[in-house]
């Protein structure tokens, strides 16, 4: 009974117990899907039934069928440029509110919630009435005379404006945060030593962040491949990405294992991006050195 005790009162133990809920987390709603969807997508499905017969069509009709290769690659398209759109946009933000916002800058920060404050279903369904035949935008365009713009809806380039409205303010935190810990003072110092603000933001600022601007990256860029709710609501036929049409394999057409592999292709997609962002990432650049305090 001491024996036990004691082994109770070790910090390793504490440990482990304290961590034993999350790695059974992990395990049982994060790894078994993943491993589950693995196998399904060996399998195939017959009249909305599964059947474990082992093989490769699945991955042959995806990575080799046309339609599924468009799709795929019309998502990395989108969230390529949509990521850029967001980066180009989450920098001012971030440096103004890190910089200028002073007693601000958490109201400011918090200010990037609201939109979560509704459903994205609901947020899209205001860009709608927004960007609409009858919204907001050409109604105005109506009262001066002018046509409508057509563009603005049920086409890649709504489902592109949707899709960076939803997953901008991701972006800019991921930023903002990097700039909290940052010393503006080396601005001054690499100004002193005649770099113009560009050359300055290049080779001081943008290397310092590059940790809180790579998560951004990847906290927009992954949930841009696998995105269906936006193409819907906006996108229209010509607007679908991948997830619009892997969703389909899980609801309509009853395909699980095709849509299985699809998801597989989508995850390694995913690996890839995440190894690349890991690699260019140099922690004694961006001022980490490991020690403690």
């Amino acid at each position: 009974m001491v024996s036990i005790q004691r082994i109770l009162h070790r910090p390793e133990t504490r440990f482990m117990l304290l961590g034993l809920p999350a790695v059974l987390f992990v395990i049982v709603f994060l790894l078994l899907p993943i491993v589950s969807v693995i196998v399904f997508s060996f399998w195939r499905t017959e009249s909305y039934e599964i059947y474990a017969d082992w093989n490769l069509d699945n991955y042959r009709t995806v990575l080799f069928e046309g339609t599924y290769l468009t799709f795929l690659w019309r998502s990395i398209v989108t969230a390529v440029i949509v990521t850029g759109a967001c980066l180009l946009y989450a920098w001012p933000v971030a440096y103004f509110i890190a910089k200028y916002g002073g007693r601000y800058r958490l109201l400011l920060v918090l200010a990037l919630a609201a939109p979560f404050f509704t459903g994205a279903v609901l947020r899209l369904a205001a860009l709608q009435a927004i960007m609409g035949p009858i919204g907001v935008i050409n109604m105005a365009l109506g009262l001066i005379g002018l046509p409508p713009i057509e563009f603005l809806m049920f086409n890649r380039i709504a489902s592109g404006i949707g899709i960076a409205y939803l997953y901008l303010p991701f972006m800019v935190t991921a930023i903002y945060l990097s700039l909290l810990n940052f010393n503006f003072q080396l601005l001054n110092v690499a100004k002193v030593n005649g770099a113009r603000p560009w050359r300055a933001f290049l080779t001081v600022t943008w290397p310092l962040n590059w940790i809180g601007t790579a998560i951004g990256i990847t906290l927009v860029f992954i949930p841009c491949l696998a995105e269906s709710i936006t193409p819907t609501f906006l996108g229209g036929p010509s607007g679908k990405l991948y997830g619009s049409v892997l969703g389909l394999q899980f609801d309509q057409t009853g395909t699980w294992a095709l849509g299985s592999a699809m998801g597989v292709i989508l995850f390694a997609v995913c690996c890839v991006v995440i190894g690349i962002m890991w690699l260019t990432i140099n922690l004694k650049r961006s001022g980490f050195t490991g020690a403690g305090r």
